[in-house]
């Protein structure tokens, strides 16, 4: 994968907003935000799992075929599964994703969903207020420090929890700095999208103790998962091992055994 891609993802994304994409949704009204339910999902005692949906990545290409015909059925194995939190990418023009498969994995799973997209402006916030995201993701390496607060800030006074993903010690400095109530680590440099579990493990020696510390890419096994675990985190996004998993509900059970 060459270097630049996420450069060319918010690009894409500045595009969206200029032609006024990203006005809340008033069809099917969700109900609100509960960040407070996302955080106290991931808090919870056992391995606490945050299970993805997604289409597609720019270093993976397909992951899941068919994906907008498969939401509830991949959200109703995560309930069964007992997974902790939905993850649902979102992004549409690079990662595949569409912003309405949030509601309906909300909805069939009744569980917490996290909106995980490329967010750049308070009318995105909006944008998931209003179709039920319970959390977002905030990218530290996207941002300024003033955007990373300012959003961070914003989605909480609209009752998300904030998810801030750092890649290294610097972000996490800046990423504590907004008082989120997640740090995700990302196994996966978004500038070459090369996947690294032995830098996670390296980095939870500087996370602060207050923020879920949530692992994000790369965890395949239940090794992995222990690996992590015995690092210091407490959550862990998983997602193609499930997505590619002939039984998503099975593999959800055997990670978390």
């Amino acid at each position: 994968m060459t270097p630049g891609i996420l450069d060319r993802i918010l690009a894409a994304k500045r595009e969206r907003l200029d032609r006024g994409e990203f006005a809340p949704s008033t069809k099917n009204p969700a109900s609100p935000p509960d960040g407070a339910r996302f955080v106290a999902s991931l808090r919870e005692p056992g391995v606490r799992i945050v299970a993805e949906i997604k289409h597609r990545s720019p270093s993976a290409g397909e992951i899941l075929p068919g994906a907008d015909g498969k939401v509830e059925t991949f959200g109703l194995a995560y309930r069964r599964g007992h997974a902790a939190a939905i993850s649902v990418v979102t992004e549409e023009d690079h990662f595949g994703g569409k912003p309405e498969w949030l509601p309906r994995a909300r909805r069939i799973s009744g569980l917490p969903v996290l909106m995980k997209d490329f967010f750049i402006s308070e009318r995105q916030l909006d944008f998931a207020a209003s179709l039920g995201a319970d959390a977002v993701l905030l990218l530290a390496r996207a941002l300024s420090d003033a955007d990373l607060l300012l959003l961070a800030r914003g989605a909480k006074a609209r009752g998300m929890a904030v998810v801030a993903e750092a890649h290294d010690a610097h972000e996490i400095a800046r990423a504590t700095a907004t008082e989120p109530d997640v740090i995700g680590i990302n196994a996966r440099d978004l500038a070459t999208f090369a996947t690294d579990l032995m830098a996670v493990e390296s980095l939870a020696r500087s996370l602060p103790s207050g923020p879920v510390r949530l692992a994000e890419s790369g965890i395949e096994s239940r090794a992995d998962l222990a690996r992590l675990a015995a690092a210091g985190f407490e959550a862990f996004l998983v997602g193609e091992a499930l997505l590619r998993s002939e039984d998503p509900e099975q593999t959800l059970r055997e990670l978390k055994s």
